[in-house]
């Protein structure tokens, strides 16, 4: 890809060309994109295909996959994120080409660690898995061909010929089914993992795949491909890094979320600081909760634990007057006194407010950022207390607050299946005493700013019945999901510029 300030001109392809270019609305994404396209472009189809892993990765968690209300969500958000949603459509070549696109540009974003790759392979899987599935017998075949496996259909007269065995070799089928269910032909170094578990008929070094196994293995073809894509992608990175336009939105994508800008304070003065310790208990996540219990417990926190934090604090209204004072009466009670305070921690709150240095209004971290940045070491207590503790501190940690072993069982599943935000929407979830929260958690501010909504009564929330129930049943039914504004250009330079920050917090 090319990309340039100016406005790209959108040359006007011809039919056939178009179709060349995009014959099928379904791919491996083999052949990188050629065109020039503009910085605007590059990153709003960025932004929207992120928008659309992350409801890809809640719906996951939150509905069983390949369920009708899974299907139907999931479309509904790819239509509205403009993107191809039925392959019978022939003329959607801009939502195909978007989808071309976005996926690089992606790959571009998340190649750069083993965290950030294994959340892009596991989200591209499971929306190729839906595509995948609403595709036609016919639509199947002409797929297979185009990304070059050779699983041709196998005849009715063959289908007839070996009923008895194609039955008795796959679980689940009567008579009547076999005869409507298309079968694969298969080479059976690529259907391995059914051979092993005995779901398929083999015959002379072939394996014949139902219908319902075949996107296994193209799944498992296209994990391949994908995983080894992204390797290349990283060793090439550095040249990529090297255009001074590309990096910063490079980095900001890698660390996004996608929600309201809290940089803005909207409750200014509002909070009052003898009350932290109450709305910590009640409308804290997890992470700010742990945070304001080492300060009050050390009277003191490293950098890290001051950057999370404070920046949180000041997202949730706390003025720099107020911070000013809440940071300096905790600290002077234990080895820092009100001189040493003034001179070495002092400014750097005040920067944090933009009031020295460049003047930049930083903003509070999101939970990707806090997840993937500046992992805590030891005497550190901040971080991502689902993503960076020790399950078994975390299960502790977790009963000391009241939550039922029920509710904590469910929060470690999610842990473990590596669904951090999930976890802490679950926690919110158990801390309010709510079913259906009705929002997808990205930012401790959200968090924050929807408890105090609930707990005021501004918004009512489905309670239901509390029922043992496993991470791929309802969590939650999302309803807003994903639906908040676009990061805006100055939360990338705010994002950027956040770096010089840490030299005004190097003092423990």
């Amino acid at each position: 890809m090319e990309f340039s300030r100016e406005k790209r001109l959108k040359g006007r392809l011809a039919g056939d060309r178009r179709g060349d270019l995009y014959p099928h609305s379904l791919q491996f994404y083999l052949q990188p994109p050629t065109e020039n396209i503009s910085l605007a472009e590059f990153e709003n189809f960025a932004i929207d295909r992120l928008k659309l892993l992350k409801v890809v990765e809640n719906l996951g968690v939150s509905y069983v996959k390949g369920s009708d209300e899974y299907k139907s969500r999931l479309e509904r958000e790819i239509r509205k994120l403009k993107f191809p949603y039925k392959a019978l459509v022939e003329d959607d070549y801009d939502a195909r080409r978007k989808d071309h696109i976005s996926h690089f540009i992606l790959r571009l974003a998340y190649c750069q660690s083993e965290d950030l790759r294994r959340w892009f392979i596991q989200q591209e899987m499971d929306l190729f898995r839906y595509r995948f599935n609403a595709l036609t017998g016919d639509l199947v075949e002409k797929f297979l061909k185009y990304v070059n496996l050779s699983y041709g259909a196998i005849s009715k007269e063959v289908k007839e010929k070996f009923a008895v065995q194609l039955r008795n070799s796959t679980p689940g089928l009567g008579g009547a089914k076999v005869e409507e269910l298309e079968f694969y032909k298969v080479p059976l170094q690529d259907a391995m993992d059914l051979f092993r578990v005995r779901r398929v008929y083999l015959l002379n070094g072939f394996a014949y795949v139902p219908h319902t196994d075949i996107v296994a293995i193209v799944l498992n073809n296209y994990r391949t491909k994908l995983s080894k894509a992204l390797a290349l992608t990283a060793r090439s990175l550095p040249a990529v890094q090297s255009d001074e336009r590309l990096q910063p939105l490079l980095n900001h994508l890698s660390h996004s979320y996608v929600g309201p800008d809290y940089s803005i304070q909207k409750n200014v003065g509002k909070i009052s600081l003898e009350h932290i310790d109450a709305l910590s208990v009640k409308s804290f996540p997890l992470c700010m909760r742990q945070l304001n219990k080492a300060l009050r417990d050390n009277h003191h926190l490293r950098h890290g634990g001051r950057m999370q934090y404070g920046l949180f604090l000041k997202g949730i209204g706390l003025t720099l007057e107020q911070a000013l004072q809440f940071w300096k009466s905790e600290f002077i009670k234990g080895k820092v006194d009100a001189d040493k305070f003034d001179k070495g921690y002092a400014y750097s709150i005040r920067h944090n407010y933009g009031k020295e240095g460049k003047r930049t209004d930083y903003t509070p971290f999101s939970c990707m950022k806090i997840i993937l940045s500046n992992p805590p070491s030891q005497g550190d207590y901040h971080g991502c207390p689902f993503r960076h503790s020790d399950p078994e501190l975390l299960k502790q940690k977790l009963q000391s607050y009241k939550i039922p072993p029920t509710g904590i069982t469910q929060v470690l599943e999610l842990v473990k299946g590596m669904h951090y935000q999930l976890a802490c929407q679950k926690y919110f979830q158990l801390t309010h005493d709510v079913d259906d929260i009705g929002f997808s958690l990205n930012h401790p501010n959200q968090y924050f700013a929807e408890s105090q909504k609930l707990l005021s009564g501004g918004r009512e929330v489905k309670k239901e019945p509390s029922e043992p129930e496993s991470s791929q049943q309802k969590l939650s039914s999302q309803k807003r999901t994903n639906s908040c504004s676009i990061p805006t250009s100055s939360n990338t330079e705010a994002d950027t510029e956040l770096e010089g920050l840490d030299a005004y917090f190097t003092e423990d």
